[in-house]
């Protein structure tokens, strides 16, 4: 979002002035792994199988671990333990990046459509090389339609463009949706906190918070049923 101030246009990096939602996911990768190195070193350091009845970090990861392989379980299936620790990074990752934006002189790198589409297309990449590692060149075959009777033969080709355009289209639906929804939601908040700086603004940064999980929840769901979706045995 041009129209908005970052951080980043005062710093002596000119790449990072010019693609400031490059330097926003930089900086939301490295907080993030500064996060997950103290909560490393803390699990090491804690090796009793009791949790700790404190509220620390700590528990509030093996909270969200436990979440995220229920998460992953349950779309999945049993398969799912094998994805934990990527749909655990998407969700945190889109989710911090969605967050950004409710911080003055921040914006949330993902209301910028190449941050999005990047993301999709990494799904779309990631989904199709579990699907040719699970079925070999058998995962072709999706893309053919039914093919169990010879007489269906002759549609193999308007199938197979349907069935190509219609993966084709999936990193570019979740980039779009995730773009959008997050750009709409940060440029009604900044509108009305130009017009009402006091009070008005809050119930539209609540609603922010909210659609920030969502969004980031409904990608990270998405991601997880096109890898079951590729892993499926009916091809």
């Amino acid at each position: 979002m041009g129209e908005h101030i970052s951080w980043l246009y005062f710093s002596n990096i000119p790449f990072f002035r010019t693609y400031p939602h490059v330097g926003l996911a930089v900086f939301v990768l490295l907080v993030l792994s500064i996060v997950i190195s103290i909560v490393w070193v803390s699990l090491k350091a804690h090796q009793s199988v009791i949790p700790s009845k404190r509220f620390s970090l700590l528990n509030i990861s093996e909270v969200y671990v436990s979440f995220i392989r229920k998460f992953c379980r349950d779309t999945i299936g049993p398969n799912g333990d094998n994805y934990v620790s990527l749909a655990g990074s998407l969700f945190l990752f889109i989710l911090c990046c969605n967050l950004l934006g409710a911080i003055p002189g921040f914006l949330p790198p993902t209301d910028n459509l190449n941050t999005t589409l990047a993301l999709g297309i990494f799904v779309f990449v990631f989904y199709n090389l579990i699907g040719i590692k699970t079925h070999g060149f058998a995962y072709i075959k999706q893309f053919m339609g039914p093919t169990s009777s010879k007489a269906l033969y002759p549609l193999i080709p308007l199938m197979f463009i349907i069935e190509l355009f219609s993966h084709v289209i999936r990193p570019v639906s979740l980039g779009l949706r995730l773009r959008g929804n997050v750009y709409g939601d940060h440029l009604v908040y900044s509108v009305f906190s130009s017009l009402v700086p006091y009070l008005v603004p809050i119930p539209f940064m609540a609603l922010g918070i909210f659609i920030a999980f969502i969004q980031a929840f409904v990608f990270t769901l998405l991601t997880l049923v096109y890898i079951s979706l590729a892993e499926s045995h009916d091809h």
